[in-house]
C-alpha cells in the first residue's frame, strides 16, 4: 500500500521532473504512487489536472505532493491556487534564483524539446543506441571497434540495462558479451573480445541473487540453479582477475552506479558531459 501520492506536471514530458521528484522522495522512508501527467499545454489540460490532484486528496485525506516544471506562469498560478496538494515548482526554485545570479533570462521553452532533434548531439545519441542494440547480448562481433566500452559478465548480471543507460544518457557505444560454459572451460576470454581489453568492463552479481534473477525467467532449470551460480560467477570473476579486467557487482548497486563507475574506469572524460 503506497503511502503517499505523488504527482508529476510538465508541458514537456515530465521526464525530467519525475527523476528529480523521485530523488528527492528517496530520501524518505516512503512508498509513494507517482502520478506522471505530461503535456500540460492549454487551460483546460490544467483544470484536468487540478480535479485529478483534489479527488486523491479527497480520497486519501492528506495532501498529494505535486512537482512541476511547468513554464507558463498562468498555469503555475492557478495550480498553486486552486489545487489541494503540496506544490513544488522546480522552475521557481531553481530556473529564476539562477536568473538573477547569471543576470539574464532563460529561454523559457516549453518542453525543451521542439529544436533537439537536428542537433548533432540528438543525432550522435540515437546513432549510440541504435549500435548499442545492434550489440547486445553478443548478437555480433562485427564493428566491436566502434564501441566506447565493453561489457562482459554472466547472463543476468545486468549487463543490458547498463548498456541501454550508458548509450541513452551518455551517447556511448556499448557492447555487452555473455561469458557461457566454453568460455570456462577453456579459461580464457572468448577470442573476438581479446584485441579490445581496454575496453572491456566486467559485471559480476551475488550467486543467490543470480539464481533467483535466473528463476524468474527459467524456473527450476540448471542454468537457474543456485550451484550453477555460483559455479559461472566463480569462474567469471576469475577469469576477469587473471585477464586483468576492472569490475564491480551488480548486486546492490542501481545502474546509475554501475555507470558512473564504468566511466570513471573507462571513460573519465565523459563524466563531465
Amino acid at each position: 500500500m503506497h503511502t503517499h501520492t505523488i504527482f508529476v506536471i510538465s508541458d514537456g514530458t515530465g521526464i525530467t521532473a519525475e527523476t528529480f521528484g523521485t530523488a528527492i522522495m528517496a530520501q524518505f522512508d516512503t512508498k509513494p504512487r507517482l502520478v506522471r501527467i505530461p503535456f500540460v499545454d492549454s487551460m483546460d489540460k490544467v483544470h484536468q489536472a487540478i480535479r485529478q490532484i483534489n479527488h486523491v486528496a479527497s480520497v486519501e485525506s492528506k495532501k498529494p505532493i505535486v512537482f512541476t516544471t511547468l513554464v507558463n506562469q498562468e498555469y503555475l498560478e492557478l495550480i498553486e491556487s486552486t489545487c489541494k496538494g503540496k506544490v513544488f515548482d522546480m522552475f521557481g526554485t531553481f530556473v529564476r534564483p539562477l536568473e538573477v545570479e547569471l543576470g539574464q533570462k532563460s529561454l523559457h521553452r516549453v518542453g525543451r524539446f521542439a529544436d533537439i532533434s537536428e542537433s548533432k548531439e540528438y543525432l550522435e545519441r540515437m546513432e549510440a543506441i541504435n549500435y548499442t542494440l545492434a550489440h547486445d547480448d553478443g548478437q555480433t562481433n562485427t564493428d566491436l571497434t566502434g564501441a566506447d566500452v565493453i561489457l562482459v559478465g554472466v547472463s543476468r548480471s545486468g549487463k543490458t540495462p547498463t548498456s541501454l543507460y550508458l548509450a541513452m544518457q551518455f551517447g556511448l557505444k556499448v557492447a555487452n558479451y555473455p561469458l557461457i560454459p566454453e568460455d570456462f572451460e577453456r579459461k580464457q576470454l572468448p577470442p573476438a573480445l581479446v584485441p579490445y581489453r581496454q575496453k572491456l568492463f566486467g559485471l559480476t552479481i551475488d550467486p543467490m541473487r543470480l539464481s533467483s534473477i535466473r528463476n524468474e525467467r527459467r524456473p527450476d532449470s540448471k542454468y537457474a540453479s543456485l550451484q550453477n551460480c555460483r559455479y559461472e560467477v566463480a569462474e567469471a570473476e576469475a577469469m576477469m582477475r587473471r585477464s586483468g579486467i576492472e569490475w564491480l557487482s551488480s548486486t546492490t548497486k542501481s545502474i546509475e552506479e554501475i555507470a558512473t563507475t564504468i566511466l570513471q574506469e573507462v571513460l573519465p572524460q565523459h563524466l563531465g558531459h
